[in-house]
């Protein structure tokens, strides 16, 4: 198995949503807000070279929606999907499987292309992966998270028939080096994928944990559909990570793609940062 981490670009969201009840004079020493208190974050996703089977974790943003829209995140940076494959000697058309951790915008925009008037998968050769459970959460959303939720992300890849669903059971093998977890506090049923990499476990956090910075128990996301969900399962994942020395792949940390974890008298905190190609 080969990892490689794919640099989709940079956005911004309200760093006092970002860190739900905790006060920015707190969290700005981690994660400085702009002007507007604006905090950057990546959007990065992960590619796994498994066998015959190139996958690909969450797609990013995409750039097919509206100058509106985009004027509310700000995306900005010089790397993209396409250039970001490129750079490992890959083309969206070898890609065999895109695995959806879950259905926002900022992880499923990349999924679907438009041309014209027309939308499409990208990944004209890939399964997509999601669950039946989210993918109905998302299709019917709640007015809370409806924004999050975009039907031109999401209803092309079915149309396509190129959707299949993942059997909704924590430690499911994917492959024979994947498994899923499920977890519930973000959104309704989010998939993390954990590799076998090296001897090592790799959990991509998604939105579990976006940053280093989300790592103590409290620093819970105002956009979480059931906080004190996450903060249980935040607890429960933090736990095995630090017993069992997992590396956590951080999705929207700006600085920081990895990192372990250690206990202190504080808590479990973070041990050491490093980048995928160091593992």
């Amino acid at each position: 198995m080969n990892l490689y981490s794919i640099d989709t670009g940079f956005f911004k969201l309200d760093g006092g949503a970002m860190f739900g009840v905790v006060p920015k004079s707190i969290w700005n020493r981690t994660n400085p807000a702009d002007d507007n208190n604006l905090c950057t974050w990546a959007m990065r996703c992960l590619l796994i070279q498994d066998g015959k089977r190139l996958i690909l974790v969450d797609t990013g943003m995409g750039n097919k929606q509206s100058e509106k829209f985009f004027g509310y995140y700000y995306p900005h940076g010089t790397a993209t999907l396409d250039s970001s494959l490129a750079a490992h000697g890959f083309h969206r058309d070898d890609i065999t499987d895109v695995f959806l951790t879950h259905l926002h915008f900022d992880h499923v925009g990349g999924a679907v292309e438009r041309k014209g008037e027309v939308l499409s998968p990208t990944f004209k050769n890939a399964t997509y992966w999601s669950n039946a459970k989210h993918w109905d959460w998302a299709i019917n959303p709640n007015e809370r998270e409806k924004a999050s939720f975009l039907t031109e992300n999401i209803l092309p890849i079915q149309e396509s028939g190129q959707l299949r669903f993942i059997e909704e059971v924590d430690g499911l093998s994917f492959t024979e080096n994947i498994k899923v977890r499920f977890i519930y506090g973000h959104t309704e049923a989010q998939m993390l994928p954990q590799l076998n990499y090296k001897g090592r476990q790799v959990l991509y956090m998604a939105d579990l944990i976006p940053s280093v910075g989300h790592i103590p128990l409290p620093y819970v996301m105002g956009y979480d559909m059931f906080p004190v969900k996450t903060l249980q399962e935040k607890k429960n994942i933090l736990n095995e990570a630090v017993t069992n020395d997992y590396i956590l792949y951080l999705e929207h940390d700006s600085v920081n793609e990895c990192c372990t974890l250690k206990n202190t008298e504080k808590g479990i905190r973070l041990n050491e940062v490093f980048r995928l190609n160091e593992v």
